[in-house]
């Protein structure tokens, strides 16, 4: 039979690491059975009822007060074990400074005015409240708590981009800024790969592994799990790989994530393929379309992640700028004669160009009549059925291809034109011959830049003769590749969208990326000594719940102060 015994204690409140292990040194007493030191908020009661520690929920307790529960073999060891929890509270290590601790975020600030971040792992309930004071002191915020809304993250995202800081998370575990780690982060070198995860353990793993290759990390921004969403929108990643595209420091880029929403998924392969510098991709449980789509590198695991990384960082060429692509110049033409060509090149081209239209089924691209035209790019098979009937394949006939090429070479919208050329037993027996003059007409009539690419297949037995074929297309003015990637590869460099580098530079959250790192933590005391024993300088604060647990009454405080703030500044004080 056990003997429970609980005691309450008003207004004494500790986190949730300092609980469990308090909890841990109840519990390894001997005679005690189990124990429970919890916030007495009324789920915590109940769990501890639930558990057996505790016959029925304590009238009067608050969020704020400590409910400490025993069950043990007797009465003495229980009325024991409750005495010696001051010597467990006394004997728990505390974090270097804690002679003097603010109780407040605004009187942390005034103690070290230099932080640029405050880490925030309060109880979820209380977290975006507390990240809004931290963003209205113009502070960054670094947001380990869980269980905050939706809807709160996409407003303090928004409130963030537009006071030009940075929001990570929230339940973000993991971020490395300056050198050093936020939350749950390993000790890694500096170096040339910055890192953008909506996956803590993903960037931890990836950072281990690429410190074990020799190589290291420059800054490695966690997003929160949410970020990458639909209804986030990915607002913290697309600004992170901004920051990192121009940081002179960062040469590879890696974006490691949870599976990411579809549409998010397009809009940051666009922004990683704007950025010039080669970035290795990681979307777990989403299919690439390739080893490689121009300077987006597509890894299979975490280990391939870091060692692609690792490779690009060390190559020659990752040490100089990045190469800076110019504007989009016009709307891309695919004609393809070749059905899974023309597919292949649409998965290539749509990983990383969001606005694309086809007549392809199995596509996200929109889809349109292969004869109608479209204000998007478009990639067309003109070996579909509904183009070929009553007149040849255009394998064995190339003019449907020719009668196309004149019509986007007439479209002043139209600044590129990829082709496939299959040769082969069956196929036309000298494509060039009909193609090339198409070619030279088309480049000639185009009052513009337009260029026109072919992908050629084939091999140098075949009738048809490669080189001959290659040559003929050459002099009329097309690029030829013999490789369908390097012939989209080449496209991507004129219709992706381009970086903005004086955007990205401009953005006024580049400054909380600079060493050093310097903090105030709210919440887990267990951070503060993690920035402590980094050597960063920090200030915890001695957070308490707001009005004595009452979330009622802390919201109607928290819209008072809200007020009071935007009195404030509407009034110049």
């Amino acid at each position: 039979m056990s003997v429970l015994r609980h005691r309450l204690e008003r207004g004494r409140y500790f986190d949730s690491v300092v609980l469990m292990q308090l909890q841990r040194g109840l519990a390894a007493i001997d005679g005690v059975h189990e124990a429970g030191v919890v916030m007495a908020t009324p789920a915590n009661q109940e769990l501890l009822v639930a558990g057996g520690l505790l016959a029925s929920p304590l009238a009067g307790a608050r969020g704020d007060d400590l409910l400490i529960a025993v069950s043990a073999s007797n009465t003495r060891i229980a009325e024991t074990a409750l005495a010696r929890f001051e010597a467990l509270v006394a004997a728990r290590p505390t974090g270097a400074g804690a002679a003097y601790r603010p109780r407040s975020l605004r009187a942390g600030l005034a103690r070290l005015p230099a932080a640029r971040w405050v880490l925030v792992s309060v109880p979820g309930r209380y977290a975006a409240e507390v990240a809004r004071q931290v963003l209205g002191a113009g502070r960054n915020v670094f947001l380990y708590s869980d269980n905050v809304s939706l809807e709160d993250e996409v407003e303090l995202k928004r409130t963030a981009a537009a006071r030009g800081l940075l929001v990570l998370g929230p339940d973000c575990g993991t971020s490395i800024v300056a050198g050093a780690g936020l939350g749950f982060a390993n000790r890694v070198r500096s170096g040339p790969v910055g890192l953008v995860g909506a996956s803590g353990t993903g960037l931890q793993a990836i950072a281990s592994r690429l410190h074990a290759l020799g190589s290291g990390i420059s800054q490695a921004i966690g997003t929160g799990g949410r970020d990458l969403s639909a209804e986030v929108g990915g607002a913290t990643a697309l600004r992170a790989l901004g920051l990192l595209g121009v940081d002179a420091g960062t040469r590879v880029v890696v974006v490691v994530s949870k599976p990411p929403h579809p549409r998010v998924a397009a809009d940051l392969l666009a922004r990683t393929h704007a950025l010039g510098k080669p970035v290795v991709v990681q979307f777990q449980g989403w299919a690439p379309p390739g080893r490689r789509v121009a300077n987006l590198h597509f890894a299979a695991d975490l280990e391939d992640a870091a060692r692609l990384a690792a490779g690009l960082a060390a190559a020659p060429e990752a040490a100089g700028a990045a190469p800076r692509r110019p504007p989009a110049r016009g709307l891309l033409r695919g004609l393809f004669s070749g059905g899974t060509l023309a597919s292949e090149a649409l998965s290539r081209l749509e990983a990383v160009v969001p606005a694309m239209a086809s007549n392809l089924a199995g596509h996200r691209a929109q889809k349109l009549a292969a004869a109608q035209s479209t204000g998007a790019h478009a990639v067309l098979d003109l070996g579909a059925d509904e183009l070929t009937v009553g007149r040849p394949h255009p394998m064995l006939d190339p003019e449907l291809v020719v009668e196309h090429l004149a019509r986007a070479a007439r479209d002043p919208g139209v600044g590129s034109i990829l082709l496939d050329v299959v040769l082969g037993d069956g196929a036309h027996p000298d494509p060039a011959a009909v193609l090339a003059p198409a070619v030279e007409r088309a480049l000639a009539g185009a009052a513009r830049d337009l260029e026109i690419a072919v992908a050629l297949v084939g091999t140098d037995e075949d009738p048809q003769d490669l080189a001959e074929q290659k040559a003929r297309l050459e002099a009329a003015g097309a690029r030829v590749y013999t490789e369908l990637g390097a012939a989209v590869d080449r496209i991507l460099e004129r219709v992706g969208a381009a970086a903005d580098p004086a955007a990205a530079a401009a953005d006024p959250a580049a400054a909380a990326l600079e060493a050093p790192l310097v903090a105030v933590n709210v919440g887990l005391e267990l951070f503060h000594k993690s920035l402590v024993d980094q050597g960063v300088e920090s200030v915890h604060v001695d957070w308490r719940p707001p009005a004595g647990g009452n979330e009622r009454l802390a919201a109607i405080l928290a819209r008072l102060d809200g007020a009071a703030r935007a009195a404030a500044v509407e009034g110049g004080g």
